[in-house]
């Protein structure tokens, strides 16, 4: 018999290290999570299409927006051509007309000096002469000229009615009527400054009030209690100095 041949001496099984492990492979996958996760992986496809056809649509627009907006900014350039400056303008330079000053200042001059002009305090029983109608003339004006006025010979050429009034307003009043009057070159105006009957007292309270602010008005002459035609008791006719008598 031949003899046995002993396998080579081995290591110990201590010193060799264990074979690794084959992973096990993974169980099957059933059928339904399967479907389920195409369709979720459909659907994102499906959004990201519609995502990007949305972003190309509106930068298409854009784009469509920005090339009607430059073609309405050079429609006309593009309508008439080329232009070509002219060296002449050929303008006539027309100068502007500024509307007249104001005089603001000398109205308000006016509107001073007449309030200066005309006092309450002013005496005024020493200048009207003692008759039944208490007249009034400037110094060298002689009779005749009241007498005159009181007949008529002059036309009443534009009135003033203070009724209603109170004595500031009627000071005003009278003085802006005397005024204007004169310097439109009137020569014989009326004022009514009423008889009283609705004053209390029943007592004419304007009346010896413009007696005296006529007095103190320059561009008075002379004036009379009004005919009966006229006024009577409740009125004055006044004779105003002529413009050219004024400025001589």
């Amino acid at each position: 018999m031949r003899p046995l041949r002993h396998a080579p001496a081995t290591p110990a099984a201590a010193d060799n290290p264990a074979p690794p492990r084959r992973r096990a492979p993974p169980a099957p996958r059933r059928a339904g999570e399967r479907i389920t996760q195409l369709q979720d992986l459909a659907t994102v496809a499906r959004r990201l299409r519609e995502d990007q056809e949305r972003r190309e649509a509106e930068e298409k627009a854009r784009r469509e927006a920005t090339a009607r907006a430059e073609a309405e900014h050079h429609l006309f350039s593009r309508s008439v051509g080329p232009v070509t400056p002219l060296r002449n303008p050929n303008l006539a330079r027309v100068r502007r007309h500024q509307p007249p000053p104001l005089p603001v200042q000398h109205w308000l001059d006016e509107e001073r000096v007449l309030m200066e002009s005309i006092s309450d305090g002013f005496d005024v029983s020493t200048l009207l002469d003692t008759d039944d109608q208490l007249s009034f003339r400037r110094p060298g004006i002689g009779v005749e000229i009241t007498r005159r006025l009181r007949a008529g010979h002059w036309s009443i050429q534009r009135q003033l009615d203070l009724h209603g009034l109170r004595v500031d307003e009627a000071r005003e009043a009278l003085g802006d009527f005397i005024r204007h009057a004169h310097k439109t070159g009137l020569r014989c105006v009326r004022v009514v400054h009423g008889k009283g009957l609705g004053s209390p007292g029943k007592s004419p309270v304007l009346k010896s009030r413009v007696q005296r602010w006529l007095v103190q008005k320059n561009e008075v002459l002379a004036f009379v209690q009004a005919r009966p035609m006229d006024g009577g008791a409740g009125a004055l006719v006044v004779l105003l100095q002529p413009v050219l008598h004024r400025h001589s």
